[in-house]
């Protein structure tokens, strides 16, 4: 076995790896259509702008032919853009010792957040001026997670937040 430094041996030095998470999920925004279904709504597309454009060309509205190739880049543009905000996504690990919030934007940048479990609260916010919040609080911190899910997920999720977090507040924590 080696030790920081590599070729050195230490006998005291134990292969120790951390516990196995609690819980881990990753949580994505959910896209109803395929990257299959994009291109063949693409295509179909493409096809009626072409053919209505030729149909106005031929009675001799040809400028019509322009705005169908600007409206068919419009909707392929609102797609990509649509398929690039699905790159963002959270991964929560919770663990005896945390809870560990990992967001990392469609950019590629991340952020991570840090709670300990045993003083974090769940909250779902359903006032209804606005949609409902999944919360996660704790010694005045406040962090909104699962906000591109829709409600019924926000709401099992919640749910699946508590019973993991009340499983490890029943569990003893061995004494070293």
């Amino acid at each position: 076995m080696t030790g920081p430094v590599a070729g050195v041996y230490h006998p005291f030095m134990a292969d120790i790896s951390p516990p196995p998470p609690v819980l881990d999920l990753v949580l994505r925004p959910h896209r109803s259509l395929s990257p299959a279904g994009f291109w063949i709504v693409m295509g179909i597309l493409a096809v009626w702008s072409f053919a209505g454009g030729i149909v106005f060309w031929s009675i001799g509205a040809w400028p019509v032919i322009g705005f169908a190739g600007l409206d068919f880049a419009l909707v392929y543009w609102a797609f990509r853009a649509s398929y690039a905000s699905a790159r963002l996504y959270e991964r929560l690990r919770l663990s005896e010792d945390e809870l560990v919030v990992e967001r990392v934007h469609p950019s590629g940048d991340g952020e991570t957040f840090v709670f300990q479990p045993y003083w974090l609260r769940v909250e779902i916010d359903a006032r209804p001026e606005h949609p409902s919040r999944l919360i996660l609080a704790s010694h005045g911190r406040t962090l909104t997670v699962g906000a591109f899910l829709p409600p019924s997920e926000r709401t099992a999720l919640a749910a699946t937040l508590r019973d993991a977090l009340g499983r490890l507040r029943r569990t003893p924590v061995p004494v070293p």
